[in-house]
């Protein structure tokens, strides 16, 4: 299995689920061994959402599908989202 970490870590969805996902998963295994961590898992969530946010304001992360931060013609010229599905 090929993967373009560097494109998809650009992607705010992607990198914001892997964060949360990682996040969950500490606090699970944590729950499971009888450790209880001082800061709560809702305030590392939000602590995590702010850290993306500001990476996103700063332009690190935009959208990967396109070079810059402008959309591409293409994109600029769709009335709603692409399908994926070419129209017939």
């Amino acid at each position: 299995m090929k993967v373009n970490w560097k494109l998809r870590f650009s992607n705010k969805v992607t990198l914001t689920a892997i964060v949360l996902a990682a996040i969950a998963l500490i606090y699970q295994v944590l729950a499971i061994i009888g450790v209880t961590p001082q800061i709560s898992e809702s305030q590392l969530v939000q602590l995590a959402g702010m850290v993306i946010n500001l990476l996103a304001v700063l332009g690190i992360i935009t959208d990967p599908t396109t070079a810059g931060v402008s959309d591409s013609d293409q994109a600029l010229g769709y009335d709603k989202p692409k399908s994926g599905q070419q129209d017939t």
